[in-house]
């Protein structure tokens, strides 16, 4: 059977042929021949014919066209099913080579693998392939979507291909083959650089120099006329080369360019934003999969942003395999390679888009306080920066397609390459690449690149026992072929009698999954016995990364004991080096570890370890915070003494060094306390970690943990620890916008601290109900609120609120009450001497001035507001800067001095939130 998809639509058999049938029922057998051997869904048949508007009968009459097909079919074919229906739609079983498109795909692809090794063979199967082609695809067929999408798919590959062939004639020096090829491409496509590029050296490699000046000239204009741009740098440099008239002119002009180009691509290199992990020296295997993806990529071209999935069970070299691809692709994206583990394997750590995009924009050169704290404002400032660049980025363990669409570009340019262990639909882009089990030459390959390529040349058949013991998954191989470079006496035949003779780690090398943990036993076994424990109990850990003191902690150990078992699993590749002193554990060994530990150890003995870990990171970051904080963490939070005062002493500066690199570990901490029913310990952490990460921006991870920490503090009945989580969570609802989230949880600790007698923080909290009113637009309550405060505060109650005076006063102001705000400033002016803050004086002093510009007093207010400005700029707060300059503008146009109004009103300022309450304020 021959389907003829490549010009008019056919599908015959010798002489016979299939009758056409209606218009719809030809488009059903055209969207089936396009996918053959694919289940194609019955809505996606009805997508295709009734693209906008569905009749009631769309279904019914979709499985009337596929039977009036099968009934054609089975006439044809009366010995075998051609039109299977499975599950909600039907495949059309055939082979590739019966349907000319896939047949036209498969010789490129074979072609483009023996570029290489055999450029007369590639020749041959590229121009059999463009045989194929006998007019447009699909002419006379009525196309949908789906359809319409394969058509210029294929006719993408078609161009491809063509230059392809006229690049191969060029190499094999058949210039008289190619040049009609490439004029008669650049005829109906004249924008193809790459064939424009191609029909240049056919011309001058042929000896006519002056055809291909002229074919520059006539490229340059084409490329100016139509897309007001200039030829790309390959063309130029070759253009530049071929001008000069001299032979060894051009020689020497051609390395001399080529040193330039080496040094213009050194130094673009060291600036270059790649974060992309080390690729792996001996990558083998994966051709046809490194190959489609490269040809898919080129195939999207730079007006489209290439977006590729990646899948395959755990162990299978995903990552791997997305990272070699990159760094095949870095040339035609320069501007930044990003990678981001996207944790999708686990439900519990999976990260939100949000978060995802912030890691995102910190890889692409975004400073923490420019990226926005709105998901929606943060995803427009990820696609703006993203705009007019050519970057490749590399989405690891994706979990689904919701968390993946918010992270695609929408500019073109780009490559995406997502890799999962799960199957993800619901996104427009290519069916994904699914990696199989390695074939059993590549598995022997990989062992031979590991362990080294005579010791398993030499033992043939046992390298083939070893790679079958490792069921064939890259993973396992890997570490099966370390374990043997290490050990330089031992025989192929000995390690593949060793994984042989373990029954358990068999069962785990034969059954799916589990068998990355077979190939991890085989490690672990060698280990002695602190390594070992020390192993199982890093599974405690929450976090991917570790540090020297977090696994001292956990074993129990000295620095020095830690630091040689840490070499031990480094050498039995369990843990991986980030840095000196900081480790990985993969996620997949990880979970081997936490299995092994949960059969191993005791409960008793898992929880000690967590407890020793929460003191340390408690005692280490309790000093960090109360600086911030300038002693006020202790309010709420009473450590005791240190379990291991040891691993506590840290210089400041280190410390919080240490907090910033352990950021993550720590939010992800809260949670572990807090599923292991750590309640003290719990809401402490999150109590310690909000100023660190209030100061960061990080306010999505100050709602996860002061969440955590307030059901802590519910499970307990500590009220004055739920008072404070319900204060800490309203600080990140007002940061974010959510100002009735913010209401609510400030009535909540009001409310608590009523009911305790607690006046203190009663007064503290409620002048914070100031803050949000303000912000809510209600500055009537606001007014009422803070009012009341100071009637009822005491002085040291009215110290510990000062913050709320600056809101009261502009409430105030808002609602004309001018000399009550004035008065209300001022006291806020007076307490700030008192407290020795630059930050209320400053803030005092711009709300002063900005009372007197509305009470007309110009003079008044240009002094106070200037002084409030060179405050500003001295200590560094350059908080509301915006809203004081234009203030001052206004006094000075009330002045008539108009010039410098405008300077005012045009110089740039720092935009931040206006500041909210005691507790929440900035350190002064």
């Amino acid at each position: 059977m021959q389907i003829q998809l490549l010009g008019g639509f056919a599908v015959r058999l010798g002489p016979q042929a299939l009758p056409p049938g209606t218009p719809k029922q030809q488009t059903v057998l055209a969207m089936l021949a396009c996918n053959a051997g694919q289940l194609v869904s019955v809505e996606q048949l009805v997508d295709e014919l009734w693209s906008d508007n569905p009749p009631p009968s769309a279904i019914p009459n979709v499985r009337t066209y596929a039977a009036n097909l099968r009934r054609g079919l089975e006439a044809m074919f009366p010995d075998r099913d051609v039109l299977i229906r499975a599950r909600n739609g039907y495949r059309l079983e055939v082979e590739c080579s019966d349907v000319d498109l896939c047949a036209f795909r498969a010789e490129v692809i074979e072609a483009r693998r023996l570029l290489s090794a055999d450029e007369h063979e590639a020749v041959r199967l590229v121009s059999r392939a463009l045989a194929r082609w006998r007019g447009p695809m699909l002419a006379g067929t009525a196309l949908g979507p789906g359809l319409s999408a394969q058509v210029a798919a294929a006719t993408e590959d078609r161009l491809l291909a063509t230059e392809l062939y006229g690049e191969l004639q060029v190499r094999l020096g058949h210039y008289d083959e190619a040049l009609p090829v490439l004029r008669e491409l650049l005829t109906m496509h004249p924008l193809r650089e790459p064939a424009h590029l191609l029909l240049m050296r056919a011309l001058h490699l042929g000896g006519d120099a002056a055809g291909a000046v002229a074919a520059y000239t006539a490229a340059r204009r084409t490329l100016r006329e139509q897309l007001n741009v200039e030829p790309g740098e390959e063309l130029q440099r070759l253009y530049r080369s071929i001008s000069r008239q001299d032979a060894r002119s051009r020689r020497s002009g051609a390395t001399g360019a080529l040193g330039r180009e080496s040094a213009v691509a050194d130094d673009q290199e060291s600036r270059l934003l790649s974060y992309l992990p080390r690729t792996v020296p001996d990558f083998v295997g994966r051709a046809d999969a490194v190959e489609h993806l490269l040809s898919m990529t080129l195939r999207a071209g730079e007006q489209n942003c290439a977006v590729h999935l990646v899948d395959g069970m755990a162990g299978s070299g995903k990552t791997t395999l997305a990272v070699h691809v990159a760094n095949r692709l870095t040339d035609r994206f320069p501007d930044a390679q990003l990678f981001i583990d996207l944790k999708g394997h686990d439900p519990a750590e999976t990260l939100d888009s949000p978060v995802a995009l912030a890691t995102l924009l910190r890889q692409l050169g975004t400073p923490a306080g420019r990226i926005p704290p709105d998901p929606g404002d943060r995803l427009d400032r990820w696609r703006r920066d993203l705009a007019g660049r050519k970057v490749i980025i590399v989405l690891d363990n994706a979990a689904d397609a919701a968390q993946i669409r918010p992270l695609l570009p929408t500019a073109p340019g780009s490559l995406v390459i997502v890799t999962s262990r799960r199957r993800i639909s619901g996104l427009d882009v290519d069916p994904p690449v699914s990696l199989p089990l390695l074939k059993p030459a590549e598995g022997v390959a990989l062992l031979a690149s590991t362990a080294g390529a005579e010791r398993v040349a030499a033992e043939p058949e046992a390298a083939v026992a070893v790679v079958q013991s490792c069921g064939h998954l890259p993973l396992a191989i890997r570490l099966a072929g370390s374990r043997l470079a290490h050990r330089p006496n031992w025989r192929v035949a000995d390690l593949a009698t060793l994984l042989a003779s373990k029954v358990r780690r068999l069962d785990h090398l034969t059954s799916g999954d589990r068998s990355v943990a077979g190939a991890f036993a085989a490690s672990y076994a060698s280990l002695d016995e602190p390594a070992q424990r020390l192993f199982r109990l890093l599974s405690v850990h929450p976090g991917d990364e570790f540090g020297l003191l977090a696994a001292s902690a956990l074993a129990g150990l000295s620095l020095d004991e830690t630091a040689d078992v840490l070499d031990a699993l480094l050498d039995s590749h369990l843990i991986e080096e980030l840095t000196v002193g900081r480790y990985r554990m993969h996620d997949l060994i990880r979970q081997y570890a936490n299995d092994l530990s949960n059969r191993v150890d005791q409960a008793s003995v898992r929880r000690a370890a967590l407890a020793d870990l929460l003191d340390l990171m408690l005692h280490i970051s309790f000093p960090v915070a109360d600086n911030l904080e300038v002693g006020r963490t202790g309010i709420h939070v009473s450590l005791g003494s240190a379990r291991r005062p040891d691993l506590v002493e840290m210089q400041y500066d280190a410390a919080e060094k240490w907090l910033e690199t352990e950021r993550f570990n720590m939010v992800m901490l809260v949670g572990r306390a807090h599923d292991w029913d750590f309640h003290q310990e719990t809401w402490q952490l999150a109590r310690i970690l909000w100023r660190f990460l209030y100061t960061r921006g990080c306010y999505d991870d100050i709602v996860m943990t002061n969440r955590q920490g307030l059901a802590a503090a519910e499970t307990i009945g500590d009220e004055k620890a739920m008072a404070v989580m319900h204060n800490y969570l309203a600080s990140a609802y007002l940061r974010t916008g959510n100002y009735p989230g913010a209401l609510a949880h400030v009535d909540k600790a009001v409310e608590i601290c009523e009911r305790r007698g607690d006046r203190i923080n009663h007064a503290r909290y409620q002048a914070n109900l100031v803050a949000i009113y303000w912000l809510l637009g209600e500055p009537e309550k606001a007014v009422t609120t803070g009012l009341h405060r100071m009637r009822k505060g005491t002085i040291s109650e009215i110290h510990e609120t000062a913050t709320h005076l600056p809101n009261l006063g502009l409430s105030l102001a808002l609602l004309g009450r001018y000399d009550e705000a004035l008065r209300v400033h001022r006291l806020h002016l007076y307490l700030g001497r008192q407290l020795g803050s630059q930050f209320h004086i400053l803030n005092a002093l711009g709300h002063i001035g900005a009372v007197k510009c509305r009470m007309g007093q110009y003079d008044v207010a240009v002094r106070a507001l200037r002084t409030a400005l060179v405050m500003r700029q001295r200590t560094g707060h350059r908080y509301a800067e915006p809203e004081v300059r234009n203030d001052l503008g206004v006094a000075l146009r009330g002045l008539g001095r108009t010039g410098e109004a405008v300077r005012e009103h045009e110089t740039p300022g720092e935009w931040q939130p206006m500041p909210v309450n005691p507790t929440w304020r900035r350190r002064p």
